[in-house]
């Protein structure tokens, strides 16, 4: 798997290469560029590029003083995009939407569209459900714990775990490989630990959002109608808050639109972005 050196440290890509329309493909909170194992195969004609950001699930630590909050990560993406000289990019975030505060801090200027798929929006950073563990990653040692629950079943795939994200059940040997660098590596812990505590207030992130409506490209949101994470609200909220946006509902799904519905998912990009 290539690699590139950002000034934040090294970040890992799946890149399928092409001269198509270039699709760049963001991730959840321990997750990496599997999180579309399903979906990459499905759109041929086009680039298709899957950085592992830093969200736990990184195979190299970043440098000990670097920004991991939502802003930072955003940052990240975007030096990203600079240091593969990629342009009028289509950025498709799901899970994790963090990447929208490109728009808020003035460097969306690669990005030509923007896919937003049940991602966090507003002020829901991070999700109800997932507050529990944040709150636990600011303890001594809560960090490791957190990890350690992430190799229990319940966890995995109870209703309140990881497995309220998907209605399919999502391969042992792919969490494995979502949680395996966190739970061996304390620099990686570190990185979590970073990005788990560094949600903003809610006043900030609400006068981020307000600043979305500069991105007058053009925007699809995708949203699960069975989203226990998202409220399907958002999903209308943020289609009145773009000048040029599309919203598609998507039915037998939860967050995780590319584990249950893959196969919809590649035909709302490509409706959205002709090859």
């Amino acid at each position: 798997m290539p690699r590139v050196e950002l000034p934040a440290g090294p970040i890992d890509y799946l890149d399928t290469g092409g001269d198509g329309p270039v699709l760049v493909f963001g991730h959840g909170l321990l997750m990496n560029e599997t999180q579309w194992r399903k979906v990459i195969p499905l759109l041929d004609g086009y680039r298709c590029i899957a950085p592992t950001l830093p969200l736990g699930a990184h195979r190299q630590p970043m440098k000990p003083d670097v920004d991991l909050t939502h802003r930072g990560i955003a940052r990240i993406i975007a030096d990203f995009l600079v240091a593969l000289d990629l342009t009028d990019v289509t950025l498709v975030l799901n899970d994790w939407g963090g990447g929208q505060f490109m728009i808020s801090d003035g460097r969306a200027e690669r990005l030509g569209r923007l896919v937003l798929a049940s991602c966090e929006a507003f002020d829901n950073f991070p999700p109800k459900p997932a507050r529990p563990g944040a709150a636990l990653c600011r303890l001594p040692g809560g960090t490791r714990l957190f990890m350690r629950l992430m190799g229990t079943s319940f966890v995995r795939h109870g209703d309140q775990g990881y497995g309220g994200l998907s209605k399919t059940r999502i391969p042992d040997e792919i969490m494995d490989d979502w949680f395996g660098p966190a739970t061996r590596d304390v620099d990686i812990r570190r990185d979590l630990r970073k990005f788990a505590t560094g949600t903003p207030p809610r006043k900030i992130l609400l006068k981020w959002a307000s600043r979305l409506s500069t991105f007058d490209k053009p925007v699809l949101v995708m949203w699960a109608t069975e989203d226990r994470m998202m409220p399907l609200e958002h999903a209308h909220r943020l289609a009145d808050v773009f000048s040029d946006a599309r919203l598609v509902l998507i039915d037998d799904s939860r967050t995780l639109i590319p584990e249950d519905q893959p196969e919809q998912f590649a035909s709302a990009v490509r409706d959205f972005v002709p090859a």
